[in-house]
């Protein structure tokens, strides 16, 4: 296949990509962890490996939407680094094990829980401060301390460095957390003269999430411990669990190393992981380690960029694709399970954590299908283990914690696609069993308190959907958004048991999979919510929003309408067929952005007409053209987005980017495609974004796409070929891609 002639400065890039000898070049260089820590982006900046239990990060906000986690780019004063965060949600949890070096008298008072910040915070500048994939550092000011911080995939390392001193400290807060939690229990003590071990129990999004420190230091100290309570302005009563240390003087530039282990089964599980990963304190061989596993996950995709903007959104798209779900299985195989027991498990079949499902089953595990599906059939496996220490399958699980959150039960959509895609590694048959369980209304023997399982299982809402068909609004918040994605997760269900040879059910559940049909209103041409006796629900504005108490999730009757994507082709017969669904699609970009109601959701954003790009419910509606005959639309449409709300900046993302979907959507639509149905393994082609990709597959084959005509301004795709075969339609399937392939795709400024 003919490459396309690149400048001298591409070419150059082009000879340091991966060859067949195995020689790789730095793609960390590329990656800009700043991305998404300003705005409503909700990253964190600190040092991970990919999808590492542990995530040491800088602290500089504890309260409110963008503090979820923890960091603000917006933000002048600094906490101290605390070792669990979330990347990019929209509720807030963690910032377990805060530490923070001083020089001077460790100011503890007053501790307030109506201050963003604590009594010992430091002003930081972020000319001073650097992130890279697998480290992090800032100058703290106050204390004229330099804080570095690596990290290996269970445990972090710090390397502090202080000034001459007589007086330097250090501050490990135990009850310190992102969003002042409810602390259940808090333990701390010294273990000698180098070493902290500590507890903590607490409750918020995760009902009763209990984590364990390990920490050992390359200097001795002297403890004091402090656990008390403190009243605060406001009222509020703390119980306090610190421990104030202090050091013999330093001298100028003297390094101060402390690495840290965590688990959630216990100390002892914590100190392991800590010296199984960290035995020393060579903070450059751990740097280098974790650049090292970013590299390898990194080069499973290499892009030929015409600029270093497109080229580090790129990969650092594909960096925060890479940092969760997080490993939850220690070095010795235990994990604490969904049924608040420690198990003994595999360690080479880890169980992880934290599952964004509502979010992540868009694109980010078919994403994984395609650069790591061994992973992902991990994650599928941690799914089914849940599901049987727990009872149910998770809808958004939090640190062995069912969290009931979100919508949709949206595990059996991540089954789905990797049956049909020919590459599920798990039990079918149990896997069904789980997601027949996640579709009733079935509330017994299920490990988790009463009001979390009653919402986590939505018994009335399935009820509902089970026997009528559909959800009465008065009935249930959120009946529209409940009642389409159960429909989409039904349909799945059919494909589950259509490959575990069950017939009826994969006509039954099928036949669910219309349940969708039930909420259109030919007369609006929207999906809106009805009574029990069929009415439907009035007044209504298909603008207005009502966060978490209207008929949609977190978006709008413009938005919602659209979510029937196992059946494409049935929603454009509701609509009237393809030349009117085309103009109701041109309508949803076309309309007014306005949105109204008195508690309008805030994750509506990003906005075109009324497609909302920063939140998930729109991501594949754009590719939904494709389908109606018109692919010029889809790719005028992918350029705008890809143009116009992805940047280079801190505030460089349209929406939270939720554990990696914003960023994953980002990543299969600049190669050129996107999947709008998981489950059927088909893929939609849009508009690709580089002149020249190469998907490095597990197996050791590729996938080339080249770019023909390649410009900016050329935004309309004249045709593609596949092996040399041009296709007819702008499609492609899973398996024209799994043992390699090749793409010619030619461009045009103009739609022809």
């Amino acid at each position: 296949m003919n490459r396309l002639i690149v400048s001298i400065g591409t070419a150059a890039l082009l000879c340091a990509c991966v060859t067949d000898n195995k020689e790789t070049k730095d793609y960390t260089a590329y990656v800009n962890p700043f991305i998404g820590t300003g705005g409503h982006g909700h990253t964190f900046p600190g040092a991970v490996v990919p999808f590492g239990m542990i995530q040491p990060s800088p602290d500089t906000r504890i309260d409110g939407w963008d503090a979820c986690s923890g960091y603000h780019y917006s933000d002048s004063l600094l906490n101290g680094f605390s070792q669990t965060h979330l990347s990019g949600t929209g509720c807030s949890d963690y910032g377990d094990f805060l530490l923070m070096p001083t020089v001077g008298p460790q100011t503890i008072d007053p501790q307030s829980s109506a201050s963003q910040n604590m009594p010992y915070a430091s002003e930081f500048d972020h000319s001073e401060e650097t992130a890279e994939p697998g480290y992090y550092s800032t100058m703290l000011k106050r204390y004229g301390v330099k804080a570095e911080i690596t990290a290996a995939p269970r445990s972090a390392l710090y390397r502090f460095t202080f000034p001459a001193t007589d007086d330097p400290g250090m501050i490990v807060d135990a009850d310190y957390s992102i969003s002042h939690q409810n602390n259940l229990a808090m333990t701390i003590e010294a273990v000698g003269d180098t070493a902290i071990r500590a507890y903590r129990l607490s409750r918020h999004w995760a009902y009763d999430q209990q984590l364990s420190m390990y920490a050992e230091f390359s200097k001795p100290f002297t403890c004091s411990i402090i656990t008390d309570t403190v009243s605060d302005e406001t009222g509020r009563v703390s119980a306090r669990c610190k421990a104030l240390l202090k050091f013999a003087p330093t001298k100028e530039g003297e390094e101060i190393y402390v690495k840290v282990g965590i688990s959630a089964v216990d100390t002892e599980g914590a100190e392991k992981n800590l010296r199984a990963e960290i035995p020393g304190f060579d903070f450059d061989n751990i740097r280098d380690d974790a650049r090292k596993s970013w590299n390898e996950y990194l080069s499973k995709i290499d892009v030929t960029a015409d600029n270093d903007d497109d080229r580090t959104v790129f990969y650092t798209a594909l960096y925060h694709t890479g940092i969760s779900p997080n490993l939850f299985t220690d070095v010795d195989g235990r994990y604490f399970g969904m049924d608040r027991k420690i198990h003994q498990g595999d360690v080479d079949n880890p169980v992880y954590t934290v599952f964004s499902l509502w979010d992540t089953h868009r694109a980010l595990h078919p994403l994984y299908t395609i650069i790591d599906p061994e992973r992902n059939n991990d994650f599928i496996n941690s799914l089914l283990t849940k599901y049987k220490e727990g009872g149910i399958l998770p809808m958004w699980e939090l640190a062995g914690n069912y969290t009931g959150c979100m919508t949709g039960y949206h595990a059996v959509s991540l089954m789905a696609d990797a049956v049909n895609k020919g590459i599920a590694d798990f039990d079918i048959a149990e896997a069904l069993n789980a997601a027949e369980r996640s579709s009733r209304y079935d509330t017994t023997a299920t490990s988790a308190p009463d009001n979390v399982f009653h919402k986590m299982l939505m018994p009335r809402s399935k009820y509902y959907k089970n026997t009528l068909g559909y959800i009465p609004w008065n009935e249930e918040f959120e009946s529209v958004t409940k009642g389409l994605e159960y429909a989409y997760n039904d349909w799945c269900i059919s494909q589950l048991a259509e490959a575990a040879g069950d017939k009826a059910k994969a006509e039954e559940y099928a036949e669910k999979g219309q349940n969708y049909r039930n909420y259109f209103d030919p007369a609006t041409r929207f999906m809106r919510g009805k009574d029990a006796e069929g009415n439907w629900h009035t007044p209504f504005n298909p603008r207005g929003s009502s966060h978490g108490s209207g008929d949609y999730c977190e978006g709008t009757a413009w938005q919602w309408t659209w979510f029937a994507p196992h059946d494409v082709d049935g929603l454009t017969e509701l609509m009237g067929g393809r030349e009117l669904f085309i103009e109701r699609l041109d309508s949803l970009f076309n309309a007014d952005s306005r949105l109204e109601g008195e508690n309008v959701s805030a994750d509506i954003s990003g906005l075109i007409g009324q497609y909302a790009h920063g939140n998930e419910p729109s991501h594949h509606i754009i590719h939904l053209y494709n389908y109606a005959g018109r692919p010029d639309r889809t790719q005028e449409l992918v350029d705008k987005v890809l143009k116009e709300q992805y940047r280079a900046d801190t505030d460089g993302l349209s929406g939270n980017e939720d554990c990696g979907q914003m960023s994953a959507w980002y990543v299969l639509n600049s190669l050129g495609f996107y999947q709008v149905c998981p489950g059927k393994p088909v893929y939609s082609i849009g508009r690709p974004w580089f002149p020249h990709a190469e998907i490095n597959l597990p197996n050791g084959k590729r996938v080339t796409l080249d770019v023909k005509n390649y410009s900016k301004d050329n935004k309309y795709i004249t045709s593609v070929k596949l092996n040399g075969k041009e296709l007819e339609t702008p499609f492609f399937t899973h398996d024209d891609i799994v043992n390699g392939a090749d793409f010619e795709i030619t461009m045009s400024p103009e739609h022809l």
